[in-house]
């Protein structure tokens, strides 16, 4: 069944918004916010306007219908869609489909092999083509893990530009990008494709980083403006863009008891971004591995650490981490307060899953910190279970980086 939102309470102010986007595999609407986010006139001028949007989950879509107002939101299998409402009248179509057939986390490629052909997750950016061929926008936009750009997949992609193809009216960019480099704070490298119709002439570049890891590196423009203008500002610190702002302890465990129904199906929530500032209840071996662990640290500072717990003397490392020298250095790390954070994922709230203890105190990373890692607004609005509003969070292409797009975009149709 197609569902289609009817709440504008959380839909941004828009001046005369002039192009309209379509966003497949939706989510939360990470990418959404990005476009909205960029203002070229101050508050409320963002010239994008989200139309429609398709997201199976129906927590998620139930979060991008309560934020974006202006957009039909399907809640269905994208492969149920019917594109031919949108042909001929939408400018960019964005999104990104499933990657965990292409992630680095999937055990067919730890060993750096080729993503696997035949997982079924690979195939659904084919339902993204389908769309673009059907509505034939000016530009789209293709999200994905940075191992894409070796899967056959992308190769089939390119091939569909050349003479005779589905897509050969259209012209690829392709390149990895960082979204630490555009005042991310947050290292997070995603394969990026930006496709330009060929009468538009020429094929829109990614956009140029704002932020770098090290400035003096940064190579000036002939005339140095680069450097002496400052166009260039190094990378966040996690710790001054999102620790400053939250405090350092957390007293809520659950979230508010509330619900509604903005796609027809109940569901808890809406809760603001600055409601999800929620805890764990950990176990006391967990809160004395917490302690134990030093400022930028990680599992390998338990090696030969024991502590009192429920008053018995306990090792706080496992056999297993002390077996294993190579690897993650990251499990039950801390994040480093002077830097951006690592990949934000969708199980951010189990440190055992990466660096996501705090940087100081002794706990995981709180929902609220991690939106605000990904960029969203303290006013955006979540529908879910604590575990279905991570997922979202986790799968999220990050604000910032949203913009810097819309950004490029606009320029190149305004132009």
């Amino acid at each position: 069944m197609v569902t289609t939102s009817t709440s504008n309470a959380s839909a941004a102010t828009q001046a005369d918004p002039t192009i309209k986007v379509v966003d497949l595999f939706s989510g939360a609407g990470g990418f959404s916010a990005g476009f909205r986010a960029y203002e070229p006139a101050g508050p409320g001028s963002s010239p994008f306007e989200s139309v429609a949007a398709v997201e199976f989950d129906e927590a998620a879509a139930a979060t991008y219908a309560e934020n974006f107002g202006s957009a039909h939101v399907a809640n269905i299998d994208i492969s149920n869609w019917d594109a031919s409402s949108y042909a001929g009248c939408v400018d960019v179509i964005m999104g990104g489909p499933p990657c965990q057939g292409f992630s680095a986390l999937n055990r067919d490629n730890l060993a750096k092999k080729p993503p696997k052909a035949d997982d079924p997750r690979n195939l659904l950016w084919r339902e993204y083509m389908r769309a673009v061929t059907t509505i034939k926008p000016k530009i789209f936009v293709l999200e994905n893990v940075d191992r894409f750009f070796r899967s056959q997949e992308f190769a089939d992609l390119r091939a569909s530009t050349k003479d005779g193809g589905d897509l050969e009216n259209y012209t690829l960019s392709h390149k990895i990008l960082n979204a630490a480099d555009y005042g991310v704070p947050q290292a997070r490298r995603r394969a990026i494709v930006i496709a330009t119709r060929k009468d538009l002439g020429a094929a829109l570049e990614h956009p140029a980083p704002t932020h770098a890891r090290d400035v003096s590196a940064v190579q000036p423009t002939l005339d140095g403006s680069t450097i002496e203008n400052g166009s260039i500002q190094p990378w966040l610190a996690v710790g001054d863009a999102v620790f400053s702002l939250t405090q350092e302890t957390t007293s809520r465990i659950n979230l508010p008891e509330r619900t509604d129904k903005p796609l027809g199906v109940v569901l808890p929530g809406p809760y603001k971004t600055t409601e999800l500032h929620i805890g764990r209840n950990p176990t006391p071996l967990s809160l004395a591995r917490y302690r134990a662990i030093s400022s930028g640290g990680n599992r390998h500072d338990l090696r030969g650490q024991f502590a009192t717990v429920l008053g018995k003397r306990t090792y706080l490392s496992t056999e297993s981490w002390d077996k294993h020298n190579s690897g993650s250095g990251d499990v039950m790390g801390r994040m480093h307060k002077d830097r951006p954070s690592v990949t934000i994922r969708t199980e951010f709230y189990k440190p055992e899953k990466g660096r996501y203890l705090h940087p100081v105190a002794d706990r995981p990373i709180t929902h609220y910190e991690a939106a605000l890692i990904q960029g969203f607004p303290a006013d955006f609005k979540w529908f879910g279970s604590k575990v279905q509003i991570a997922r979202q969070i986790g799968n999220a292409v990050p604000v910032g980086l949203g913009r810097a797009l819309a950004q490029a975009i606009h320029e190149r149709l305004r132009s």
